[in-house]
């Protein structure tokens, strides 16, 4: 569960962040990484990856700031077992392989391996946002045919906030299949808005535009899991929920 304080901190650095004041918003996520590092909290490594967006929005190199999101999940996943462990490695290489310490990476990755994966028999819901039924048919096909069955599809982006807000109160961990164009908000506001029920919650964005285009790229640094491309395949989808499932 996150802290009262921690989340308050955390609206307000994304709030300087939507703002374009990147260095306030550095500068505050720096401080919360700082403080659950020595929690010993996975966040560390997120906020740490957030302050490196904002050094990256300024033109201003970001390796220090990865190169601690790294050193932060490697000292966490000493520090657990089993699924936990697994996952710290593979974020860690994910962050020394970004920063071209490619012997590091290859240690985590590899180090990864010695943990058993448990395979869950059930699946995750899912939660699909797309006001096209093309769109909605093809991934709850898609799903259907990877193991998911706990299937919820949304038109408007308030809709399904509120049906995700229910589902965690149910204590129930969803993903979030998120289309950016929707008729009543826009995606990276459904997303934000999703983010403040679970700050860690798995958002997958599905669009058209570029994977740097300044709004896919600013509602991924805000904390979006992963991103697909249309037109995208079923590989493209079983990819990014393998990343979804272990966030």
């Amino acid at each position: 569960m996150i802290g009262k304080e921690i989340k308050q901190k955390y609206d307000l650095a994304r709030t300087y962040l939507r703002n374009k004041q990147t260095a306030s918003a550095h500068n505050l996520f720096l401080e919360l990484a700082e403080k659950e590092k020595k929690n010993k909290s996975f966040l560390a490594g997120l906020f740490f990856i957030l302050a490196a967006e904002c050094k990256i929005q300024q033109g201003k190199d970001s390796y220090d700031e990865i190169l601690n999101a790294g050193k932060s999940y490697l000292e966490l996943a000493k520090a657990e077992k089993s699924q936990k462990a697994r996952i710290a490695y593979l974020c860690a290489a994910r962050c020394y392989l970004r920063i071209g310490q490619y012997e590091v990476a290859r240690n985590a990755f590899d180090k990864s391996k010695q943990f058993v994966v448990k395979v869950s028999e059930e699946k995750r819901p899912v939660i699909i946002v797309d006001d096209s039924p093309a769109i909605t048919m093809k991934l709850s096909n898609y799903l259907k045919k990877i193991g998911y069955k706990d299937l919820y599809t949304f038109e408007k982006g308030k809709q399904a906030v509120e049906a995700c807000k229910k589902l965690i109160q149910s204590s129930q961990e969803p993903i979030i299949l998120l289309d950016m164009g929707l008729p009543d908000i826009e995606g990276d506001v459904v997303a934000s808005k999703l983010l403040e029920l679970k700050l860690d919650l798995p958002i997958i964005l599905i669009t058209a535009d570029e994977k740097t285009s300044p709004r896919v790229k600013k509602t991924i640094g805000w904390g979006a899991t992963a991103f697909i491309q249309k037109p995208f395949t079923i590989d493209d989808l079983r990819a990014a929920l393998n990343i979804a499932e272990t966030s």
